[in-house]
Order: C-alpha cells, then sequence, then structure tokens
C-alpha cells in the first residue's frame, strides 16, 4: 500500500519583481511558507528607481491599472496593500501627440473633452470622431465588470455565462474595438495629424494592436483609475515587499539563480550561482520566461507548443515588446512649459541619430509633475524614451551582459558591465542630440542639468535578465502572447510532465503591472486548486485607504472629485474566490 502523499507547504519564488511579490503575498495568505529569491539588491524588477544625486529617477509607472476604485484591478492592490497610505494622482489628459509642425492633440480621457477637443482640429472628421467618443463612454461602464480576481481556465460553467452576460450591453464595442487595428482605423482620418496621432495615445505606435487596448487606457483614465501612486514606482513596490513580509515571507537578495532541480519529474527547489540550494515542495518563477525554459530547465518539459513559442516565435519580429532607450534629466528649475505626458512625432532626420529606434517618435514627461517627491523644489526631472531594438547595441558590444562579483565578501549580480568604446561613444551621441533636440523645444535645459543617466536595452537585461531587453514580455493580439494564454486557459501554468512547477508575472500573461500582479493571484489560485484548498485573499488593513487629486493640465494638484460609484453587482466577499 502506498504511503499517502503529504501535503505541500512550502513554496520558492524565482524574482522579486510584482508577479514574485504578489504570488508571495497570495502564498503566505493562503497557508504556504515562501521565500523570494531575487539577484538584485532591491525589490521591484522593472517596477524601479534610483538615486541620482538629490535626485530619484523613476522608469516605471507613467499609469497605473486600478488605482482608483469601481473595478477588480483595484482590490487587488489593496489586498497587496500597494496603495494604502499614498496619494493618487489623476491627470485630465492622458497624453498629448505633437506633430513636427507644433500643432498638438491633447487626449483627454473624459470622452466629452475629447470629442469637443478633437472636433474642433479637424470639423471634416466629426462623424469618426463622434464614433470613436462613443465607444470610449460604452467602455468606461465595461470596466466595472470586468474580470482580474480568477483565472478564467478555472470558471466554472455558471461563473463563465455570467462574466459573458456582464459584458452583453457592450458587446458591439468590443466586437468592433477587437477587430479592427488602430493602424487602420486612424487612416480613415482625414485630418493627416489625427492619422498619425491616434497611433501614438499610449506613448509609442504599437502596429498590432486593435482599438479595444486604447478605450481600455483611456476609459480607465477617465474612470480616475489609471492615475499615478505617490512614491512612484520603487515605492510601489516597496510596498508590495512590506506587505509580503508583514504576512511571514522572506526575500532572499543578491540570489541568482542557475538552475530549477528536478528529482522524478518534480521541481524540488533550486540551485544559485554561488552554489547554495534551497528545496521546497513548490517552485514558482516570476522571472524571465526564456531564462526560465531554457536555462533553468534546459528546455525540458515543453511541449510541442511551448517549445516553438520559446525557440521560434519569440525571435520573430514584433512577438516581444521591444526595450526602452531612456534619458533622465535631473534639472535645477521648473519649466513651466513642459506638460506630464508628449509624444513628439520626430523627422526622419531626427530619428536616425537614435540608435534602434522603432518608431520616429519620442515620449517625453516632465516626470516631477507625477512624482515631485522624487526631486528637491523648484526642480524638474525630464524622461524620454523611445521603443528600442537591441540588436544595434548588441553589435556594439560583445562581452558578457551580465556579470557577477563578490563585493564586501556578498556575491552580487547588477553590477557595472564593462562596455566597448563604440558602445559608449554611441551613448554619448543619443544622449547629445536627445538634449539638443529638447533644447530646441526647451529652451534653457541644457544649461540647467544638473544629473543625466542614459539607459539602453542592454542595461535592462544586466538588472534584470529578461529576454532582449524588454520590459513587458510577450505582445498580445499576436501569436505569442494568444499562444501563451490559451496554454495556461487550457493547463495552467505549469509544465507538461513537470510536477510541483509554476511560471507567474509578465511572462504568464501580456504585459503591464496589473496583470503581473494578477498574474501571482491567478497561480495561486491554481496551486490551491491542486492541493485541495479553497483560495483566499484579504484587502490590507494596516494602514488607510488611498486619497486622491486630479492635475489638470499645467496646474497644481487638486482635491479630487468622488469616485465612480461602485458597479450595481453582487459585492466581491474578498475572502473567498467569489466574482
Amino acid at each position: 500500500m502506498s504511503q499517502p502523499t503529504p501535503p505541500r507547504k512550502t513554496m520558492i519564488i524565482i524574482g522579486a519583481g510584482l508577479g514574485g511579490l504578489s504570488t508571495g503575498a497570495y502564498g503566505q495568505m493562503n497557508g504556504y511558507d515562501t521565500r523570494i529569491l531575487e539577484m538584485h539588491d532591491i525589490p521591484g524588477g522593472c517596477c524601479t528607481a534610483w538615486d541620482r544625486g538629490d535626485y530619484t529617477l523613476d522608469c516605471c509607472i507613467s499609469w497605473l491599472l486600478g488605482n482608483g476604485p469601481g473595478n477588480e484591478m483595484h482590490q487587488i492592490w489593496l489586498e497587496l496593500g500597494a496603495l494604502q497610505g499614498k496619494e493618487m494622482r489623476h491627470f485630465d489628459v492622458f497624453n498629448i501627440v505633437r506633430g513636427q509642425d507644433g500643432r498638438a492633440v491633447y487626449f483627454y480621457s473624459d470622452p466629452d473633452r475629447l470629442e469637443a477637443h478633437l472636433i474642433s482640429l479637424s470639423p471634416a472628421d466629426a462623424r469618426r470622431i463622434r464614433s470613436f467618443c462613443n465607444g470610449l463612454r460604452s467602455f468606461r461602464k465595461a470596466l466595472n465588470v470586468y474580470p482580474f480576481l480568477k483565472p478564467v481556465g478555472l470558471m466554472g460553467r455558471w461563473e463563465r455565462w455570467r462574466m459573458l452576460a456582464s459584458f452583453v450591453p457592450y458587446f458591439n464595442t468590443i466586437r468592433k474595438s477587437i477587430t479592427v487595428l488602430m493602424t487602420e482605423y486612424s487612416a480613415k482620418f482625414k485630418d493627416p495629424l489625427l492619422r498619425e496621432a491616434f497611433n501614438f495615445i499610449l506613448y509609442e505606435k504599437h502596429p498590432n494592436f486593435p482599438v479595444l487596448p486604447f478605450y481600455f487606457q483611456l476609459a480607465s483614465h477617465a474612470n480616475l483609475s489609471a492615475g499615478v501612486p505617490e512614491g512612484g514606482s520603487l515605492g510601489l513596490a516597496r510596498s508590495i515587499e512590506q506587505r509580503y513580509l508583514r504576512l511571514g515571507g522572506e526575500v532572499t537578495y543578491n540570489a541568482k539563480v542557475e538552475e530549477v532541480l528536478v528529482e522524478d519529474d518534480r521541481a524540488v527547489g533550486v540551485r544559485l550561482t554561488d552554489g547554495r540550494e534551497f528545496r521546497a515542495d513548490i517552485v514558482v518563477s516570476a522571472c524571465d520566461g526564456y531564462t526560465t525554459m531554457m536555462r533553468f530547465l534546459g528546455g525540458r518539459y515543453t511541449d510541442d507548443t511551448y517549445r516553438h513559442l520559446y525557440t521560434e516565435t519569440i525571435k520573430e519580429e514584433g512577438m516581444v515588446f521591444p526595450g526602452y532607450f531612456t534619458l533622465f534629466l535631473g534639472l535645477r528649475r521648473k519649466f513651466p512649459d513642459g506638460d506630464p505626458c508628449t509624444t513628439h512625432l520626430l523627422s526622419e532626420a531626427d530619428a536616425a541619430k537614435l540608435p534602434g529606434i522603432r518608431h520616429p517618435s519620442i515620449n517625453v514627461q516632465f516626470r516631477s509633475m507625477h512624482y515631485p517627491e522624487l526631486s528637491p523644489d523648484e526642480t524638474s526631472v525630464v524622461y524620454a524614451t523611445y521603443f528600442c531594438d537591441i540588436a544595434p547595441w548588441r553589435e556594439l558590444h560583445d562581452g558578457p551582459e551580465q556579470s557577477s562579483r563578490t563585493r564586501r565578501g556578498v556575491e552580487m549580480h547588477t553590477l557595472p558591465v564593462r562596455r566597448s568604446k563604440e558602445y559608449l561613444a554611441a551613448k554619448r551621441r543619443a544622449r547629445t542630440a536627445l538634449i539638443a533636440w529638447l533644447e530646441e523645444r526647451y529652451p534653457g535645459i541644457r544649461d540647467e542639468i544638473a544629473v543625466r543617466d542614459v539607459s539602453t536595452p542592454l542595461t535592462q537585461v544586466r538588472y534584470t535578465g529578461n529576454y532582449d531587453g524588454t520590459v513587458l514580455g510577450w505582445q498580445p493580439f499576436v501569436e505569442s502572447g494568444e499562444t501563451m494564454e490559451e496554454q495556461i486557459k487550457k493547463h495552467g501554468p505549469g509544465l507538461p510532465g513537470l510536477r510541483n512547477f509554476y511560471v507567474s508575472g509578465v511572462w504568464a500573461t501580456t504585459g503591464g503591472l496589473i496583470r503581473a500582479a494578477a498574474a501571482g493571484r491567478h497561480v495561486m489560485h491554481f496551486v490551491c486548486r491542486d492541493d485541495g484548498k479553497e483560495f483566499t485573499a484579504e484587502i490590507d488593513r494596516s494602514a488607510p485607504l488611498p486619497t486622491h487629486v486630479v492635475v489638470p493640465v499645467g496646474q497644481r494638484p487638486l482635491p479630487a472629485p468622488a469616485p465612480p460609484p461602485a458597479p450595481a453587482k453582487r459585492p466581491v466577499p474578498t475572502g473567498t474566490s467569489a466574482r
């Protein structure tokens, strides 16, 4: 007679990005003893910031889906303790797109203001503008029923039917917006600036995106649920880390995983680069997907679908989000003409000066308007970025892309890597070109620079190990993201033939901080299902709920209007898996 299998109790989580922290927090809420292993010495992964003198350079959150109430995204952040005790800042303009001739399109998230503004720019496009804004009005209501709390793959027949029924009033809006690419939709505008500008609502151009994600972001923004949190990106990660630690979890920093240990087709732990081994009943990888599949597991336990995804599809153009080239400038004074967020459309000549640029545009944010607490009073921080391919930077650097060295008896894994002279020269040229371009539009910037910092997709690889320096992982609405989501919907976040192993974080979904955080909740739903336990979660009550302010363009924060009323549906008990 075989002995009964002992219940699973301990869990190792690889990576302290938001996916790993979320997995750990929900693991602790459900009675598991968890430990997170992180190769960096701080939490957050791509959700991070760093100091240069008196300036904190925040490189992640330009908007945070779910930072306001009225949707299931918000509940996840409250369960993770991410927002409590903080001020949430909301802006009346989601993004400004400025053409080469100086004309500008202000993408107000409020559909009434947006409609009036767009018609004033191009009366000839009034009919198409009204149609777009009517879709946005409908989508604002649809967000109230959009599911985030429970994975669709674990919903019963009644739950799925109820979910689909809740979308019936918005069926036409969703159907039309998911079947038409924005590139096709925008091409029908008569005004040439509108034809271009609509493609850049989400800061960069996303050629494979249908209209739906543009509606989703604008509608969330209009509902006061896509602002920015006080303290910025690293502050958000620190808050979730503290919630995780209060729940009894442990984090080991400067710990770089080399291999997932497997015995009898069961994941039993991990081995670090320094030879240490950590054993557990469950292993969850919440770090780079390619590293997980092809290095930690050596390509084993991938069926035909996963094998093709990670050996063929991942190499095709457009399957993974590109990385970023980033320029930060800490300025000694304020620049009143600077807006929170503007995408500038570039000439081909200006774009040619920027290595790896995907599309002729740069996004410029006066970041101190988002996070005034991260720089001295009466100063500014400029954050200029563009979607950037890693290939031209790799051509200039033929050495290791990561380096581990011992410092004061501790092995460190994110220390600077020696780069070639050609690589450093290319960074200087790009920096110089961007500063010269900014000087033309914001005279005086060059003379007010106190600190500057530049990063490329190779910098992202050094700090996170992400494939080709991507921040967001798989692209949605294309073969890669669709395939991955279908795999998880059918088979869960595990691998065929390998027990006690799960994936979480951005590579188990399709990009974005709320999706990474939701992935941690979802993977624990599957773990609890496999262990015959009921999933449970609760809102963090250790600090007061967040407050909200609205920041009109060019003005200081004002008190926010009352948040939108909760949707008229059955309340969601936070201690259960019910929706």
